[in-house]
């Protein structure tokens, strides 16, 4: 399947209408590891930032996995390979850098296709997820014990601690764990 379609026109010059494929299987992808999870209500907030998350995170990992390979593996038919759930466990997991990493992804993205449908899509969701601000339980909160000394093992979340946070720092921790848990 090709990243974009152009409804059989031949290309953008036809005047067909291009499809977003990449980003509407990365899309579909997330929504399926999310319901299979269940961890949320579909149509919550935090599924919605779940669902965006993985989403751009399958969708940069596509290249980005590529490169990493050391053998330059390419999957049936000379095709690129299918995102593997270690990348993407990697990837969402709590000590690596995703927001600096998406940002360099569609940076490279921006300057090597220019802004075609998949793209903007994904950039649109970036946005969402950096610009939109919940109410949530601390996650990040002080590890600290009864005694207040900071502690090797990290204190239970306390759901009534709620503090403001950019909708991926929701919807990122969701993600990993419904990849975990498929």
């Amino acid at each position: 399947m090709l990243p974009e379609s152009t409804n059989g026109t031949g290309g953008r010059s036809g005047g067909g209408l291009a499809v977003p494929m990449a980003w509407l299987c990365a899309e579909y992808l997330a929504d399926e590891v999310l319901r299979t999870a269940a961890l949320v209500a579909p149509g919550s907030l935090e599924y919605r930032a779940g669902l965006q998350a993985l989403a751009l995170t399958v969708h940069l990992t596509e290249d980005a996995d590529d490169a990493d390979r050391p053998d330059g593996a390419e999957g049936p038919g000379g095709r690129r390979a299918p995102v593997r759930i270690e990348a993407l466990l990697r990837r969402t997991a709590h000590d690596r850098p995703w927001t600096s990493w998406v940002e360099e992804r569609l940076a490279e993205r921006l300057a090597a296709e220019g802004e075609g449908p998949d793209l903007a899509l994904a950039l649109t969701a970036w946005r969402r997820l950096r610009d939109t601000w919940v109410r949530a339980a601390d996650l990040d909160g002080p590890s600290t014990g009864d005694s207040g000394a900071a502690t090797d093992a990290p204190a239970p979340v306390d759901e009534q601690d709620q503090v403001w946070l950019p909708a991926w720092k929701l919807g990122l921790p969701l993600a990993h764990l419904s990849l975990y848990l498929c």
